[in-house]
């Protein structure tokens, strides 16, 4: 299990087209390339946008140690690289659960991540759902190339779990409705709170 930083970026105005996203991703990984970035940055392990949400998501391999100083370093150089509009943030993920899905090898188009903070004393129980039933069991699921779940020791919420796609419509399906629907599911999701959901479309992945 390795640690990650998490670059979260504003996306002003709707991605209509293929060449918005194009063009969003090579601004990104040109911040992420220059001289400056190369004693924070080790690699990029997967950039995606949302246009419902309005944000952009990169994955980054920290070449060192991702403490506070490196982090803000890296946001500064990002932000005067690109001159990306609006706040940039950083935040090392500490990786907790990961494994390949039913459709590892396939193309992951769609990158899908719930977010949230647990109630006070749920983290344990969560995590043992998480872990032992709910991930395992959505990664089986037909579409599902990889999951992986993380802590946000920066800007949370607190707990990222997230699922490289072949589609957006492995949601609906019904083998993952049934994951999402046991008792322990129904146990523990009432205890989520600032929950966020988000689709992204992959730009860009290692």
């Amino acid at each position: 299990m390795n640690d990650l930083i998490l670059l979260q970026m504003p996306v002003d105005g709707a991605l209509a087209d293929p060449g918005d996203w194009a063009r969003l991703d090579a601004a990104c990984r040109s911040g992420l390339s220059c001289a400056e970035a190369a004693p924070l940055v080790a690699g990029v392990r997967r950039i995606a946008w949302s246009a419902k949400g309005g944000v952009g998501y990169a994955y980054l391999e920290p070449a060192g140690n991702a403490s506070a100083s490196s982090l803000a370093a890296l946001v500064e150089m990002f932000t005067q690289h690109t001159g990306w509009a609006g706040e940039v943030r950083a935040s090392r993920l500490e990786q907790v659960f990961d494994t390949p899905g039913a459709s590892a090898g396939q193309r992951a188009d769609f990158h899908y991540a719930v977010e949230m903070d647990p109630d006070d004393g749920w983290m344990p129980e969560i995590a043992r759902w998480y872990d032992t039933e709910h991930m395992p069991g959505l990664a089986a699921v037909p579409g599902c190339i990889r999951a992986s779940r993380f802590l946000n020791h920066g800007h949370g919420p607190l707990s990222l779990a997230c699922y490289d796609l072949v589609t957006e419509d492995t949601l609906g399906s019904p083998p993952w409705l049934a994951v999402r629907a046991t008792p322990w599911s129904d146990i523990t999701r009432p205890h989520f709170t600032n929950t966020r959901r988000t689709m992204f479309r992959i730009a860009h992945q290692s």
